[in-house]
């Protein structure tokens, strides 16, 4: 079945280009010094939660690229995911990680931008139980890009709480300095 899709595979990969580029803003804001830090002895550390987001893309591209799997039954999710967790683990110097970021979200967004509608259109079953029972690829990818804006929004609060206004924050309270002063 064939559905087209308004927001094209081009959409897509930009909009997670320009989310990885302000994930990888906050990478380089942060301090090397402060990359060990942890909100809570249980939560991941802001070294973890980088390497975590660049490595975010693995599941999507095995699943929709590699495998092309049209249903999720029988895929063995522990296999997949224990391995990344261990490389979270991995000491990583801060410029090791900004490059690993660069380098997967590139990666990433080129493949996506090379997807059909007729792909992002297919429906990918999920295990008896799961609600939904399926997604289109394209809302499985478009997950992808929102995984990482919920981890960024992790970084930025981590940032608030090193001492670091977010760049984000910054660029608004500009704008809205620039609107202020136009009015005067």
């Amino acid at each position: 079945m064939w559905v087209m899709n308004y927001y094209s595979a081009k959409d897509l990969a930009a909009a997670f280009r320009t989310v990885r580029n302000n994930t990888i803003k906050i990478a380089e804001e942060i301090p090397e010094d402060k990359y060990s830090f942890q909100a809570a002895s249980d939560s991941r550390t802001v070294a973890q939660t980088l390497v975590h987001i660049a490595l975010g893309t693995r599941f999507a591209t095995v699943i929709h690229g590699e495998q092309k799997l049209n249903t999720l039954v029988g895929f063995n999710f522990y296999s997949f995911m224990h391995p990344m967790l261990a490389e979270e683990q991995k000491s990583r110097s801060k410029a090791e990680i900004v490059q690993l970021l660069r380098t997967s979200g590139d990666q990433f967004a080129k493949w996506l931008e090379g997807l059909s509608d007729a792909f992002l259109g297919e429906q990918v079953s999920f295990p008896e139980g799961a609600q939904p029972p399926a997604k289109s690829r394209f809302e499985m990818l478009l997950g992808v890009k929102e995984h990482e804006m919920h981890h960024r929004a992790q970084l930025m609060v981590l940032e608030r709480m090193l001492g670091i206004v977010p760049h984000l924050t910054r660029e608004q309270q500009a704008r809205i300095a620039a609107m202020r002063a136009s009015q005067s």
